[in-house]
């Protein structure tokens, strides 16, 4: 089998940015956990808001998030998630690794339709979270 696509750092990093600049901008908790499909070979990232028990009833795409060994992304909307507990939460969308030349990464939507394709997984995000390229020092 080859090897597994998985996130490196970088990439988990600005899936955990990309998560907190929602929760600030939501103003809700926005979790981004990443998810290994061993059988599959490769992992995905899901974002998802915890839903209350009076949301948990509505027609919303739902997913579990959380569990045993669960790895995250950022700060999971300032909850702690530490416990092992899961949690019922609305799929917002999810990013899945691919070993498709010229696209690396794959949006899905909450019902499960591919959105996007790129080689550069900013472009699937909703934020511009670059960091902005410090000027050279010049000597005087």
């Amino acid at each position: 089998m080859a090897s597994m696509l998985v996130f490196n750092s970088d990439e988990t990093n600005l899936l955990g940015r990309t998560a907190d600049a929602l929760c600030a901008y939501m103003g809700k908790p926005v979790i981004a956990e990443i998810v290994a499909e061993p059988d599959e070979g490769f992992e995905w990232a899901l974002f998802a808001i915890p839903l209350s028990p009076e949301e948990a009833s509505k027609e919303l795409a739902h997913v579990q998030v959380g569990g045993p060994g669960a790895r995250f992304a950022g700060n999971c909307g300032g909850l702690d998630l530490s416990d092992g507990q899961s949690l019922d939460c609305e799929l917002l969308w999810a990013i899945q690794l691919s070993n498709i030349t010229g696209n690396r990464y794959i949006k899905v939507d909450a019902n499960g339709e591919e959105t996007g394709w790129s080689d550069d997984l900013a472009e699937l995000l909703p934020f511009q979270l670059s960091e902005p390229q410090l000027p050279d020092d010049e000597d005087d």
